[in-house]
């Protein structure tokens, strides 16, 4: 989860510090409880790193005083060690020549350190990472040259790993290896890169080479050299691919916060998704027809990812189709009975999610077919599914997930009833789905002001309830999950009928319960929204116009009526108006929604 740069140039840049800063800021999303870089300059090497945001430690450590021709950064999230200055990378070995920067685990660190430590290495840091540069500069000592050491040292790393080193004795290069953690390498006219993700490195270069799990080599400036670890060399040429990204989309524009940003961004990522859908015509046919051959359907995710597999599984259903959620992290469980026969749809924003990625390989493993919905398209998941629809809904940088949500979920809509019509290319709800632009303006439009009066209200709420019925119930488990993620308010989700079953006996005066009302299968929430209100609930219902009733107005203290639509668009938009809750709740709480503590917008560790 932890964000990488690495930039050779082919001259001493004065401003090489500023460079790595600039794109560790656009890789913070990754995580932000350190920050570090190391550059080699005459051939000596510099580290500064310390807590805290890239902002503020780039500040106390003057960042922008480093030059230099090669560089690395690093911004963390912490896995194994606390968030200390000792434990932020880059890490060094005893000579102070080699740095490394790390993302993943080294499973088998602790037995490498023990060897290392004997053979008289000392360590000041309690992280996985720190093994990686000792390890090289023992392997040196036998001698062997840098980029052999570095070779040798990887293939006894056991776990997930992206990494990228430097060395003072061979000042040119950069070092790099993959093995399920994401890694990237950009190729420029006077400049080579590596880095976690395509953002850091777009004002250098949209030309790019995904690394494969196992591939490990080095690059300089007119040179780049990548082969598989057991030797075998890999056509450089036939790998580049060009990045469509411009950096104009990964800018904050106006907006005070990525999150808001995103969400207002929602009727043109709905309208590119959808276009896409409809564009894409051998992805979409060679998906049907997976899933159409399938004996039963299993869509796997995490986070919002499972939340919007929840809505596409509830969907199959309806339409009569076997089909199952997953949550990737127990995809191990619920994938036992796997057969050759089955399909499995894996959803994830970034298309690199360790569980979900997992749980892919083990579905190929059992003869599964595979189709991946990402935001991606050179992603992992999606390299490695036998097919992939890539959502187009532009990046998304804000940890919470708002625009990729509602794109998995219109992407899931589209696949079930193009698969429940007759027809692959008419489904009965292309035009409905069509409509979902629009559809997302207005409830934006119409529904922002009053929520922001709403939030002041749930600012002040420690725990509350978000509750609905069948098709409502996805939604409010990821309605419940953004505001958790974003304003701190612990706040949990059930089927509306299973409240009286336990979550009842906490509400008292003035608890938060927010239903929301999809209109399908809704007959009883009417009973369940009284309930709560006679226990002294604070209600908030979120609902369609054609169901405001006098029961419901009567028994709500808010009453936020959205357009009366087909199913397929009220079970992608009506999730908006608790996004924006969670925001302005979140700016009433006096936090900011794009760094939640804790939290990376990758997730890559087990």
């Amino acid at each position: 989860m932890c964000g990488i740069i690495a930039i050779a140039a082919s001259e001493r840049r004065k401003d090489l510090g500023l460079l790595l800063t600039e794109a560790l800021k656009r890789l913070e999303y990754r995580g932000y409880d350190s920050v570090g870089i190391a550059v080699i300059d005459g051939g000596d090497l510099y580290i500064a790193k310390n807590v805290g945001t890239v902002e503020s430690v780039a500040k106390s450590e003057d960042f922008a005083a480093f030059s230099g021709s090669v560089g690395i950064g690093h911004t963390r999230w912490a896995t194994h060690g606390a968030p200390t200055r000792e434990n932020a990378h880059p890490h060094v070995d005893c000579t102070k020549k080699i740095a490394i920067v790390h993302n993943g685990i080294i499973e088998n660190y602790a037995e490498l350190r023990d060897m290392l430590k004997s053979r008289g290495h000392t360590f000041t840091s309690d992280t996985d990472t720190e093994v990686i540069p000792h390890l090289i500069e023992e392997i040196k000592s036998s001698g062997l040259d840098t980029y052999s050491a570095f070779k040798k040292a990887v293939s006894m790393l056991k776990g997930t790993f992206a990494i990228v080193a430097i060395d003072s004795d061979d000042a040119r290069k950069i070092f790099f290896a993959r093995r399920v953690s994401p890694l990237i390498i950009g190729i420029g006219v006077n400049t080579v890169l590596a880095s976690s993700d395509i953002v850091s490195i777009l004002p250098f270069t949209r030309n790019v080479i995904v690394l494969n799990d196992d591939e490990l080599g080095y690059a300089e400036p007119g040179k780049v050299f990548i082969e598989v670890i057991n030797g075998t060399p890999v056509d450089i040429a036939s790998r580049v691919q060009r990045v469509e990204y411009s950096i104009e989309e990964f800018s904050r524009g106006p907006y005070e916060h990525y999150m808001i940003k995103e969400i207002r961004e929602q009727p043109y990522a709905l309208s590119q998704t959808i276009s896409g859908l409809v564009s894409a015509r051998d992805e979409v046919d060679k998906s049907i027809k997976i899933l159409r051959d399938s004996s039963t359907i299993y869509i796997v995710g995490a986070g919002s990812s499972y939340h919007a597999s929840l809505a596409g599984a509830l969907y199959l259903r309806y339409h009569g189709f076997k089909a199952h959620a997953v949550v990737a992290s127990e995809a191990n469980i619920h994938l036992r009975g796997l057969r050759a026969e089955d399909a499995v749809v894996a959803v994830s924003q970034s298309g690199e999610t360790i569980d979900t990625l997992l749980a892919v390989r083990e579905s190929k493993k059992k003869g599964a077919r595979v189709i991946a919905i990402v935001n991606n398209p050179l992603s992992t998941i999606a390299r490695e599914a036998d097919t992939h629809i890539y959502m187009r809904s532009g990046p998304e940088i804000c940890v919470a997930a708002t625009k990729t949500f509602t794109s998995q979920v219109a992407t899931l809509l589209y696949l079930g009833s193009t698969l429940a019509d007759d027809s692959l290319r008419t489904p009965k709800a292309l035009e409905a789905l069509k409509k979902l632009p629009y559809v997302a303006a207005s409830i934006i439009e119409s529904t922002e002001e009053r929520v922001k009066v709403l939030a002041k209200r749930m600012s002040s709420a420690q725990s509350a309830y978000y509750l609905g019925r069948a098709f409502g119930y996805p939604i409010s488990a990821e309605a419940a999950l953004k505001i958790k993620e974003v304003a701190y308010v612990h706040a949990e989700a059930y089927p509306a009928g299973e409240s009286k079953h336990g979550p009842i006996s906490l509400v008292v005066n003035g608890f938060p319960v927010v239903f929301t009302v999809i209109g399908e299968l809704d007959e009883l929430i009417e009973g369940n929204i009284e309930e709560m209100k006679s226990r002294g609930a604070y209600v908030v219902t979120v609902l369609p116009t054609n169901r405001v009733t006098p029961t419901i107005v009567n028994n709500s203290n808010e009453v936020i009526q959205l357009p009366q639509v087909p199913l397929e668009v009220s079970l992608v938009t009506y999730v908006i108006p608790h996004q924006l809750l969670a925001y302005y709740t979140a700016l009433e709480r006096g936090y900011n929604p794009d760094k939640p503590r804790n939290l990376a917008k990758t997730v890559t560790v087990f």
